[in-house]
């Protein structure tokens, strides 16, 4: 085992090679960050702390990234995992790592992104909101299909940098409403002896099992994601699971027939009861369907809703544009303090289940507009008060950032669950004094994972 030296003497910088270091932090991806002869080293599944025994896998110029071989001295910031498979699952990449800490180093992620990619200092930064609960908390599941060499049929997470499936009976960070589900629904596919989706051979028809529950009300709905229908007795078999479990409200089959690694298709049949499950956040009421997006921690996803609207300070005369609106997660609570909002999303489902979600909590105030924000945002007769953005992980496109800065919203509330392209999209919305940060607030919506959730505000600046 080589131990770390002066770069200009570099030994043995080579993949393959066994070498010793000491974890100095973390990256935005959870991997552990090391030093080997002045070099970077990034190391999966170790903490800040750890003295360690690691092998040199994919070998560059100046980085490198090493497989876990012994934990020499472990780190104070270790903790036991809860779950049985957690060395080997790709589902969460920190259920080594004690909790409290797992919060800081999201602070510290998000303060990172800011100040390195954004340019930004003197952060007016809020305390990281903590999850109410850091196990049991997704409030949604989607588990690939495999067979096993012996027959039979595995639901789980895939290995972690690989494809092979680990095969689970129960998730610590999922509901535990569904793990009764997870076991018996498998065990149901392989009696009722319908083929698993083989993915090299792009042969079979079952792909993924997905289970969706209101966190508050209890309801669930389970849909079989198949790339083709004809599914022998699919109807007497969801029969007998809404007899089964009564909090079942019904069952659904999603055609998924493309080659690719995409999970849901176009076309959901309603096999046994209801399409959809009923969730109660911010004291609404909402309809999901079995591809809905909605927030799968409910509990920590109210908590950031409750301080951005505080934080808003909202007056009830304010014109409100929620940009990647959805089913109105955001927008209609929100709608409840405003003159007036309008919602645009691309999804023409999620569309017409957000006005769905409106009339049934008697929201007449919210206006729905189905297209993308780049066509949609200029069309709009009044510049919003208040412009809500909360894209995907990618962020804004340039061409809604160049329209937004052009029309000027008073405010504009950015939420986000990748900070560094939420730093780099602020850099552009604070390019030449447009805009001033005026309230920053991560919270934790992702418990045992890397991942964390940001809101910032921007206030714009006279002149």
């Amino acid at each position: 085992m080589i131990q770390s030296n002066n770069f200009s003497t570099s030994p043995l910088w080579q993949q393959g090679a066994v070498v010793e270091l000491t974890i100095t932090g973390l990256n935005h991806q959870g991997e552990g960050i090391g030093r080997f002869d002045d070099r970077v080293v990034f190391v999966p599944d170790t903490a800040p702390g750890d003295r360690l025994e690691v092998r040199l896998m994919r070998v560059k110029k100046n980085y490198a990234l090493a497989q876990l071989l012994k934990i020499l001295e472990p780190s104070p910031q270790r903790t036991r995992p809860s779950c049985i498979v957690a060395d080997k699952c790709g589902g969460c990449q920190w259920q080594h790592l004690d909790y409290q800490f797992q919060v800081e180093s999201k602070q510290q992620q998000i303060i990172d992104a800011l100040e390195r990619i954004g340019g930004f200092t003197a952060l007016p930064l809020e305390p990281m909101l903590q999850s109410p609960a850091s196990l049991g908390y997704r409030n949604k599941a989607t588990y690939p299909l495999a067979r096993s060499k012996t027959g039979q049929v595995q639901a789980g997470y895939y290995r972690k940098g690989s494809h092979r499936l680990v095969n689970i009976n129960q998730c610590p960070v999922q509901d535990d409403r569904l793990n009764l589900l997870l076991t018996e629904v498998k065990k149901d596919i392989e009696n009722r002896g319908w083929s698993i989706y083989d993915e090299e051979k792009k042969q079979g028809k079952l792909r993924h099992l997905s289970l969706r529950i209101g966190h508050r009300t209890g309801e669930m709905l389970l849909t079989l994601i198949s790339a083709h229908k004809g599914l022998p007795d699919l109807e007497e078999q969801a029969g007998e699971w809404l007899e089964r479990y009564p909090d079942l409200g019904g069952i659904c089959l999603n055609i998924q027939p493309e080659p690719n690694n995409r999970i849901f298709g176009e076309e959901t049949i309603v096999i046994a009861g209801r399409g959809t499950c009923r969730e109660k956040f911010a004291d609404l009421s909402f309809s999901l369907g079995a591809n809905t997006f909605f927030q799968v921690n409910s509990e920590a996803a109210e908590l950031l809703l409750t301080r951005l609207q505080q934080a808003l300070n909202l007056q009830g005369t304010e014109l409100l544009v929620d940009a990647y609106a959805g089913v109105g997660t955001f927008t209609l609570p929100l709608a409840r303090q405003v003159r007036q909002a309008i919602a645009i999303e691309v999804n023409q489902d999620s569309v017409q289940q957000g006005q769905r979600n409106a009339e049934m909590n008697q929201i007449t105030n919210v206006d729905f507009l189905a297209g993308t924000v780049e066509t949609v945002l200029p069309t709009l007769s009044n510049i919003p008060d208040i412009l809500l953005l909360d894209p995907p992980r990618k962020g804004c496109n340039p061409e809604v950032l160049r329209e937004i800065v052009q029309q000027r919203p008073g405010k504009i509330a950015y939420i986000s669950c990748q900070p560094p392209t939420l730093a780099r999209d602020l850099k552009l919305l604070c390019a030449e004094g447009s805009y001033e940060i005026t309230w920053v607030q991560g919270c934790d919506f992702f418990p045992q994972t890397a991942h964390v959730e940001c809101a910032v505000i921007l206030q714009a600046v006279n002149g």
